[in-house]
């Protein structure tokens, strides 16, 4: 499939592009697009950039009814000397697929997943910003576009990549949140979509978040929905504790999202002989760590934020200060190596930035 050949229509109206110190997460988008669609008949086919534009789906859209959508995150970042690096598509390509076989869509060819980001963000590579810490977000997504109300899967489909200027993720550098443990809502249970990239996941989620904003939290941590008691992520990131010297993730089991920053920390770690494990962690033994000093770090692991140190804990009426509220060693050692690498301005020893030709 990788033989396809895209079609190209220039954007004849370009927009005005924002200033870098005006960029917000997900608000401005460039003047192109990708689309390719599907039918049972063709296959994958038809693959074609065009000019930003509303979709025209018919009201019976499976999408609409019962969310048969995946999505991917990831970002391209303009180095030093003006060219432009992606930070390692070939995870988020794979990621996709296995979230499209759990939504029951139909596989794209991974290879020319990459080529078509790469030439969408060629044609819009006016867009990628040069401030520091700025970069392109690129949102590729599967949405199902049969008009049916049966409940099955979609004979037809449309993959599309959108592309949006953002600015840093800390405005004043990189500084630790505040969160809350969520003991009554649930994110994902092993055998439902949590390790899928799907929207129904993050819908859900929106209630507890807007609980303890109210309350001052800036996100959640969610515990299993089996015994509400082991660790699985905070807000919508994988997370890591460093205890007693040790950096601790909770395994993937069924539910967990395998994030590419995620996989791309626990191989830093290794790279610098630090101790990290994959298991179950509770947050008893989270709070009982707390309580006899081995709690040394915590933070959060995404394409956005890249690392956010977590500063506070709330649990059951306990409030458990981390590090002193202030960024650990090794979530700052994280966070400089890794946006050094997207940047080029760090030694990239695991092959993990590619070229956007």
């Amino acid at each position: 499939m990788s033989e396809y050949t895209i079609t190209v229509i220039k954007n004849e109206n370009p927009k005005p592009k924002p200033a870098a110190d005006k960029l917000k997460f997900g608000k401005y988008f460039t003047d192109h697009m990708f689309i390719q669609d599907y039918s049972e008949e063709k296959g994958w086919h038809n693959p074609r950039i065009v000019p930003y534009q509303p979709l025209v789906l018919d009201p019976a859209a499976m999408i609409f009814h019962y969310g048969q959508t995946v999505f991917e995150g990831l970002k391209a970042y303009r180095t030093e000397d003006g060219s432009i690096k992606l930070f390692r598509p070939d995870k988020n390509m794979e990621r996709l697929n296995r979230s499209n076989d759990r939504l029951c869509i139909p596989a794209i060819d991974e290879e020319f997943g990459i080529k078509a980001i790469k030439h969408l963000v060629h044609i819009d590579n006016e867009w990628v910003p040069h401030a520091e810490g700025t970069s392109l977000y690129i949102r590729p997504f599967i949405i199902a576009t049969e008009p049916y109300l049966g409940v099955n899967p979609s004979s037809t489909y449309q993959f599309i990549v959108i592309l949006s200027p953002v600015g840093a993720y800390y405005e004043s550098g990189i500084n630790p949140v505040k969160i809350a443990v969520e003991n009554e809502f649930v994110r994902a249970v092993k055998g439902g979509t949590g390790e899928a990239k799907t929207a129904g996941n993050y819908a859900s989620s929106l209630k507890a978040q807007e609980i303890v904003a109210q309350e001052g939290y800036a996100q959640v941590l969610w515990l299993d929905g089996v015994e509400k008691k082991y660790i699985e992520e905070v807000g919508s990131m994988n997370v890591f504790f460093k205890i007693n010297g040790e950096i601790i993730t909770p395994m993937l089991n069924g539910s967990i999202l395998k994030g590419v920053t995620r996989n791309s920390v626990i191989e830093l770690l290794k790279y610098w002989d630090v101790p990290v494990v994959e298991r179950r962690i509770t947050i008893e033994e989270i709070y009982e760590s707390y309580q006899n000093g081995g709690l040394e770090e915590a933070f959060g692991s995404g394409t956005a934020a890249v690392i956010s140190p977590i500063g506070e804990l709330a649990w059951e009426g306990k409030k458990m200060e981390i590090n002193g509220g202030r960024t650990g060693e090794i979530s700052k050692r994280l966070y400089d190596t890794l946006t050094g690498i997207q940047y080029g301005s760090v030694r990239d020893p695991f092959g993990w930035v590619v070229d956007v030709k």
